[in-house]
């Protein structure tokens, strides 16, 4: 591997994306960078899925429990220290590994994320409180009437994006639109990406059976530990959303389990639509890793 390569591990929640990884950095003699958002959060550990100590101890992981629950963090940031890492880390090791099912902050690192302002928390908050007291139309309201060219190609139903779009054009008195310019970056590494995915069936089941093993490793009691700060957006995730109404008695514990499975299933399915959306992907069936390591090693 002469050039300095980036290999990228992409795959659905729960499918078997730090196994691969451990394998492949064990056979490469590297190092591996989280893509996972919810594991940039060091108080978080069960419901995240962090690696556990003994995979921690094999391979050097970077991005894993380095924020608190407390900071602001988003994609274009990560961009940017995962870039000055890279550099650091190719003088000692090629090829790296980059892993992880957020697509957003896949593809800040893979095609570069156009650069947006900090936000200003005050108009964050206001926003925030306009959702939860006035719902999502309101959001909808003000986007169209502030950004009718960014509404008219939003998700209107995830109300996280008309958030950021909203805090992007009130804070800089622009339309968000304006910041989306879509140019790909060029990076000075090559790039190589894995896919990990298996019939939808068998999915649902895998996820299934890892969030009875989160319940029994103690995720209940995790939670217990946040509920004060249920309102963060770093809580406002499956596996800790669902059981906040379950400490506060407003269902039973069976019914806050069925709705992470069903959630994390949704979230799975959202995941794979970002994904198969990037043709560059060469996807394999979880427990391929010889196979995967072959694949790299004639590829470079």
């Amino acid at each position: 591997m002469a050039k300095n390569t980036l290999i990228v591990i992409v795959g659905p929640t729960g499918i078997g994306k730090t196994d691969l990884g451990i394998y492949l950095a064990q056979k490469l003699d590297t190092e591996i960078i989280s893509a996972d958002s919810r594991q940039f959060y060091k108080e978080l550990k069960i419901g995240t899925a962090i690696p556990d100590a003994e995979q921690l101890k094999i391979v050097k992981h970077h991005f894993i429990g380095n924020k608190s629950i407390h900071d602001y963090y988003n994609a274009s940031s990560f961009e940017f220290e995962v870039i000055d890492l890279l550099t650091v880390l190719f003088k000692e090791k090629n090829p790296l590994i980059l892993l992880g099912g957020s697509g957003m902050y896949i593809d800040a690192v893979c095609r570069g994320i156009d650069d947006l302002p900090e936000i200003d928390m005050k108009i964050r908050n206001q926003l925030i409180e306009k959702y939860e007291t006035e719902g999502i139309e309101s959001l909808r309201f003000e986007l169209k009437k502030l950004d009718p060219d960014y509404y008219a190609i939003a998700d209107l139903k995830n109300y996280k994006r008309l958030l950021k779009a909203l805090e992007i054009t009130m804070m800089t008195g622009q339309p968000y639109s304006t910041f989306r310019k879509k140019v790909i970056k060029k990076r000075d590494f090559s790039i190589l990406k894995i896919g990990l995915n298996i019939e939808r069936g068998a999915l649902y089941q895998r996820i299934d059976q890892r969030v009875d093993k989160m319940i029994a490793d103690g995720l209940v009691e995790e939670a217990k530990q946040f509920l004060e700060y249920k309102n963060l957006n770093s809580l406002n995730t499956v596996g800790y959303k669902e059981l906040f109404p379950y400490i506060e008695g407003e269902y039973s514990l069976d019914r806050a389990i069925e709705l992470i499975k069903r959630n994390s299933r949704r979230y799975a399915k959202r995941q794979l639509s970002w994904f198969n959306r990037d043709k560059e992907i060469n996807w394999f069936e979880p427990f391929s890793n010889e196979k995967v390591l072959n694949f790299v090693q004639e590829v470079h």
